[in-house]
């Protein structure tokens, strides 16, 4: 082959969308895109389920998918086959939900402001009356990513508010954090830390007991990536943090989808498929030990 011919082919590839060889299999939401997949550590899609802008999704120990879209929540197996399901009223959209070790799932509604816990049957088990946001909020932004701790508190990210607020079992207020940006995830870890996404304040903070910054990622830290829309996460058992950077709002197809990054803020690895997702903007890799329901995966 000649070399100028050589060169061109080179910069064809280089000009394709092309997808990283993805270091972990992985359940990802992809919310512009409508749908729920799984992937396998080539890349290759292994399954995808359609629905309306998907926010939240966990593999649970029975092997089936539990997922949140703004209509309500899914547990489907991997046939597709819907095996439980709640559908959310009118006026309603739905960004959080989480299965809990009593075989019950919680869900997070924007408009109703509450906290669910729906039993296998459909019925809702618990009911917690959420604050409403200010009027000037408008319903889609009013809640994201919330999870119940092992201690039965609720951590609800207030999205427009930019807040974070601890609930205690009953739904008592413990304390409101602010944060800057409009919080898309907060995760308790192990050491009683606070790891929190900022959406579109472009950045990932990490708070102690005293809520003191002890590890920040800021929007130019990753050469070559800048953070967009800072969205799920999850906290691996080596230390470092996989971060995805929701790439709507004016990004769709510029960089990587997620990342792996370690504590001094260096990439491990990324993942880029402009073909098959737009938005991934939840994910849980398939491939850390764990059981879900009791919080052994930190996500």
């Amino acid at each position: 082959m000649r070399p100028t011919l050589v060169l061109r082919v080179l910069a064809a590839l280089l000009a394709f969308p092309l997808l990283l060889q993805a270091a972990h299999p992985f359940l990802c939401t992809d919310s512009n895109g409508g749908k729920v997949a799984a992937v396998a550590a080539d890349g290759t899609i292994q399954w995808e389920f359609p629905c309306n802008h998907p926010q939240d999704c966990w593999v649970l120990p029975n092997g089936n998918f539990l997922f949140c879209h703004t209509g309500g929540a899914i547990e489907a197996d991997h046939d597709k086959k819907i095996v439980w399901e709640y559908k959310a009223g009118d006026k309603t959209e739905v960004h959080a939900c989480q299965p809990l070790p009593d075989g019950n799932v919680m869900v997070v509604e924007n408009g109703p402001c509450r906290i669910i816990e729906i039993d296998r049957a459909g019925k809702i088990a618990k009911e917690i009356k959420l604050t409403p946001p200010p009027a000037t909020i408008s319903l889609h932004d009013q809640f994201r990513g919330t999870r119940k701790t092992k201690d039965g508190h609720y951590l609800i990210s207030r999205k427009g508010e930019h807040q974070v607020e601890e609930l205690d079992a009953n739904g008592k207020s413990l304390r409101r954090i602010s944060v800057p940006g409009d919080v898309h995830e907060a995760l308790l870890l192990p050491d009683g830390h606070l790891l929190v996404t900022c959406g579109d304040g472009h950045k990932v903070i990490e708070l102690d007991a005293a809520l003191k910054t002890v590890w920040e990622l800021n929007e130019n830290d990753v050469p070559g990536n800048p953070l967009r829309l800072m969205a799920g996460a999850q906290r691996l058992p080596n230390g470092n943090t996989i971060l995805c950077n929701y790439l709507g709002h004016g990004h769709l197809g510029q960089q990587p989808h997620f990342f792996e990054i370690t504590r001094d803020k260096k990439v491990v690895w990324e993942f880029t498929d402009h073909v098959h997702f737009k938005t991934i903007n939840q994910i849980q890799l398939l491939d850390v030990p764990g059981d879900v329901t009791k919080g052994e995966i930190l996500r």
